[in-house]
């Protein structure tokens, strides 16, 4: 299991918009709106490494509005 946050930067205004875009992808499992140097953060969860690439590189980052994205891929500190 892949799991990581995604920090997203949109047009002004368009953070509803994006928050229920992100809703409809099945990785995303938690969408909010916030405040500070970032409009939107998303919480994925994927099976793969390559399924979060994929949902981070072809689902979020091409939604129209989304103007730049951060990653933060989670690790694993257990054992």
């Amino acid at each position: 299991m892949e799991k990581g946050f995604v920090l997203i930067n949109c047009d002004l205004g368009a953070e509803e918009y994006i928050v229920e875009e992100l809703k409809q992808i099945p990785q995303v499992k938690a969408a909010y709106v916030t405040f500070g140097a970032y409009d939107v953060i998303a919480e994925i969860n994927a099976n793969s490494s390559e399924e979060f690439d994929q949902t981070v590189s072809h689902k979020i980052r091409n939604l129209s509005r989304v103007e730049s994205t951060m990653t933060l891929k989670a690790t694993n500190l257990e054992g």
